[in-house]
Parts: structure tokens; C-alpha cells; sequence
């Protein structure tokens, strides 16, 4: 009998410590306490429009976050971006109610938080009937490892779509401004995330703001196509900056001759052909500015107006292709302030200083002396010749730089005397 006991003491004992030591060597996630979510932005109760960023945080006292998923309202649930931060897009424009909602919640590898919701109202854009769209993309301080441009680009974005929106007639619900990831970072784009680009005060009314991602940049230009295609008068200015690529050590060429132009968005690398191939059903009347080193190739361009073997398929009848350098120069940007050659072009165009700069000697650029030729009103392309002169006059250290010009509005030479005003 005391046998008995003893195996039956020996087996408690045992099943005891088995338990015990699977409750000490359990996963953090398996313990007590759940993982914890939070929704930062939008605040419950806001008015949301257009396309917005929903961020938040996450946290788990005993273990790491996994991921963190986001559903609107009887949506499927979908990861997001990030995890202890985190942050994903919403189309409003997909959402059929007035009112919406946001739901989130964690995972930790074992078990999910709580949901957390907020209510929002959706601010419904009204259609303009004048018919004209802008769309800003500056990717400056990019994941992809080069040195930061600083929120400079974002600011002189910001500068213009003002302009074109008070001065220049576009509505602001036709202006898009594509930045980043869609943040704006601390130390002038140098340090942690702030906030998304819709939260800041200075933030624009009724513009839209997202990434300057590859997605969504596309998602931007097939939307900005399907409206502008419906009506015969659309005008679509597009200006993209950020760093180009290139090798900095073939001082002459960039090692570009037989490379396409390509500039880097947040995530990725964008070339001249691919932007080529997303704009070629465009029909609407279209001046394009892409402001980067070695981006000559998005206007067909090499160097001194002379025609490069590998087409971009975005110049044709209708628009004007202005890149801010050859495909064999590098440019200059300010980290306060954006980059060299758009700031002239946009200072001659608003202040009106570039009226009656016409092409000059090689497309140098020089200024017509005859006041009876001016006209009182400044095109895109004395804009252009106005920012090149400059260059040549005020940096001659960057004439290098050499902006190119492929204009084949309203036809291809030598059909392109009528000038194009924005």
C-alpha cells in the first residue's frame, strides 16, 4: 500500500511539474494580457475626404506585434502597413455610406486585442465643371538608401499647387500631392515620423494628399485619365522630383548613354518608359516637368536638345516634356527649398519676370527686348527659357545642368508656334 502511494505521489508530482513548466515556458503572447491597439488618426467624430491615411500603434506587454489589421466598415479585415506604428490608405471614393468606420486590432502570434473603432463622416467631393488637374509628386527623403532632400520639395509643392489653385483656376479637389511615405518627418525630413501630410495645419483644403509610392502614383494617374479623358478642354500639369539615377563618376555621360532616365519614388525606381506607357491613353492637353538628375530621357532628350535612340512615349501632339536636366547632368536641391531649376521656372511664371523669354542660341535661352512682343501673360515655355537663362547668368557653375525641352504643343515642329498656358 505505501507503494502505491509513493508511484501515486512520484506521478502527481510529475504531471504537477509538467504543468508548471509549460506554464513558465509559455510564449509571451499565451499569458494574461492582450496585445493593445490604438487609431491616432482620423479622431472619431472628423471629417474625412478623397483619399486619407489611417495611423496608429500598437503594443504588447509581453511579446512583439506580429501585425496589425484594418477593416471599414463590413469590409474585410487587411494588414497594413507597420505594426507598433502603423498606417494604410482609404479611398473614400470606394464607400457608398456617408458615415464610416474604422476598425483595428492587433495580433501578437497568439491571440488578438480588442477591436477599436472610430466613426468618421465622409466629406463627399463635388465635381468640377472646369476641367483641369495637377498632380505633385516629390519623393525626397526615399527608403531606397540615398541622401535625404529634406522637406524642402514638399514645401515647393505646396507653393505651386496654392498658385494653381488661386491663381490659375484648378480646383482643389483636381490637385494631388504625393510625398514620401505620407508623412512628414522631424529635422527637415532627417528624423521621426510627425504626422501623415492631411493632419498638418498648413495642409491645403480639399487637396489630396498620399506616398510617393509606385502604387499609388499609378492609382493617381489612371484616376486623373478616367476623369480628364471624359471631356475635350482637359489640361493636366504633372511635375516629379527626387533623386535620378546615375553614376556621378562619369562626370561627361552619368554612365547614361545607353541607360533610359529613371528617378526614384519613395519605393521604387520609376523609368522614362514605364512613365511613357501609364500616360500614353492620355488625352488631354499635358505639360510634364520632372526635375532630377540625369532626366533628359523623360523629354527624349540627351544634352543640348539633341534626340535620344531610346523614346520615352510620352512626348507627342498636345504636350510639352521640360526635364530640369540633360540625361547627362546632375541638378541642384536645396533641402529648404526643393530644387534649382523648378523654383526659377515657377519664379518666372508667377511673378511674371519670364514674359517674353524666348528660345536663344542653342536653346540657351535669351529675352526678347521688344516690349510690343510681350504679351502681358507668361507661357510654360518662357518659363522654361526664362529658368534656363537664369542658370546660365546667376549659376554658372551648374550650366551643366542644362534643362531640356521636347514641346510638341499643339503639334510637332515646326506646328509648335502656339505656346501653352497653364
Amino acid at each position: 500500500m505505501d507503494g502505491k502511494r509513493l508511484l501515486i505521489s512520484i506521478t502527481t508530482l510529475i504531471i504537477v511539474g509538467v504543468i508548471v513548466f509549460a506554464i513558465v515556458s509559455l510564449p509571451a503572447g499565451k499569458r494574461d494580457q492582450k496585445p493593445v491597439v490604438w487609431i491616432d488618426y482620423p479622431r472619431n467624430g472628423e471629417e474625412v475626404y478623397g483619399i486619407f491615411i489611417v495611423r496608429g500603434r500598437a503594443y504588447d506587454p509581453e511579446g512583439k506585434i506580429e501585425f496589425v489589421e484594418v477593416k471599414v466598415n463590413e469590409g474585410e479585415w487587411k494588414r497594413v502597413k507597420g505594426a507598433e506604428n502603423w498606417s494604410c490608405e482609404v479611398n473614400t471614393e470606394k464607400i457608398r455610406e456617408d458615415v464610416c468606420y474604422i476598425y483595428a486590432r492587433a495580433w501578437d502570434g497568439y491571440q488578438y486585442s480588442d477591436v477599436v473603432k472610430v466613426k468618421v463622416y465622409i466629406e463627399r467631393i463635388v465635381e468640377s465643371d472646369i476641367h483641369k488637374w495637377a498632380i505633385f509628386v516629390a519623393a525626397a527623403n526615399v527608403e531606397i538608401g540615398k541622401k535625404k532632400l529634406g522637406n524642402g520639395i514638399l514645401f515647393l509643392a505646396e507653393e505651386m499647387a496654392r498658385y494653381f489653385i488661386n491663381n490659375l483656376s484648378f480646383p482643389s479637389c483636381h490637385v494631388f500631392i504625393l510625398f514620401d511615405d505620407g508623412w512628414i518627418r522631424s529635422n527637415n525630413g532627417e528624423g521621426e515620423r510627425i504626422c501623415t501630410l492631411q493632419e498638418r495645419p498648413s495642409s491645403i483644403d480639399g487637396v489630396i494628399y498620399g506616398p510617393a509610392t509606385k502604387k499609388f502614383f499609378t492609382f493617381v494617374i489612371d484616376k486623373v485619365k478616367n476623369d480628364a479623358n471624359k471631356y475635350n478642354d482637359s489640361e493636366v500639369f504633372m511635375w516629379i522630383s527626387g533623386h535620378g539615377v546615375g553614376d556621378p563618376n562619369q562626370k561627361f555621360t552619368g554612365g547614361k548613354i545607353l541607360e533610359r532616365s529613371e528617378i526614384i519614388l519613395w519605393d521604387s525606381i520609376l523609368s522614362d518608359r514605364e512613365l511613357g506607357s501609364a500616360l500614353e491613353d492620355l488625352k488631354a492637353k499635358l505639360c510634364l516637368i520632372v526635375d532630377s538628375c540625369y532626366s533628359g530621357g523623360f523629354a527624349n532628350r540627351v544634352i543640348f536638345n539633341i534626340p535620344s535612340f531610346l523614346k520615352s512615349g510620352i512626348p507627342k501632339d498636345g504636350r510639352i516634356v521640360i526635364t530640369g536636366e540633360s540625361k547627362f547632368s546632375i541638378g541642384y536641391s536645396s533641402s529648404l527649398s526643393g530644387p534649382l531649376f523648378t523654383r526659377l521656372w515657377f519664379e518666372g511664371l508667377k511673378s511674371g519676370k519670364a514674359d517674353g523669354f524666348k528660345r536663344g542660341i542653342l536653346s540657351i535661352g535669351g529675352r526678347l527686348h521688344f516690349r510690343f512682343l510681350k504679351d502681358g501673360k507668361v507661357s510654360v515655355e518662357e518659363a522654361f527659357y526664362y529658368a534656363k537663362y537664369m542658370i546660365r547668368v546667376n549659376y554658372p557653375s551648374l550650366i551643366l545642368m542644362q534643362p531640356q525641352i521636347n514641346d510638341m504643343y499643339p503639334h510637332p515642329f515646326p506646328f509648335n508656334r502656339k505656346e501653352m498656358f497653364l
